[in-house]
């Protein structure tokens, strides 16, 4: 698969405030169901899809939320860099998406993937093995 830019394609209407990602070409009944932040984004929880195992969260707006169900990547927007991402395109450790879905609020999405090798940015198979808080045993 050809490498995505990771900048909103020309002529995509911007969402008006600063620093807000451009609006997106999600499906209408999708992106009429969505609760997004102030700021346009949704939280994704990205998460293996057999050992159940959670791996990230990243941010979505509606482009990114229709890229990942269309490519089959999962694609999210840099907070801190303005711009799309597509996990793996530079580290290799690629998220195939396998199921997508929204909480009962619509304020979330689950991202059910195959992750290849770590999720995390610090080489870490996951973002959550690091500090844990709590740990009663039952893992």
């Amino acid at each position: 698969m050809g490498t995505m830019s990771s900048t909103p394609p020309p002529g995509t209407p911007a969402t008006g405030a600063p620093g807000t990602p451009p609006a997106g070409n999600l499906d209408p009944a999708v992106a009429a169901r969505l609760k997004r932040g102030p700021d346009g984004l949704v939280p994704a929880i990205a998460q293996q899809y057999d050992t159940g195992e959670v791996l990230m969260l990243g941010w979505m707006d509606d482009e990114a939320l229709h890229r990942t169900l269309t490519t089959g990547r999962c694609t999210y927007w840099s907070r801190s860099r303005q711009e799309y991402w597509v996990k793996g395109d530079t580290s290799g450790h690629v998220q195939r998406v396998v199921g997508v879905a929204l909480d009962c609020d619509a304020d979330t999405v689950l991202v059910r993937v195959d992750q290849t090798g770590a999720a995390c940015h610090t080489g870490d198979r996951t973002c959550f093995d690091r500090d844990v808080l709590l740990s009663t045993g039952d893992q």
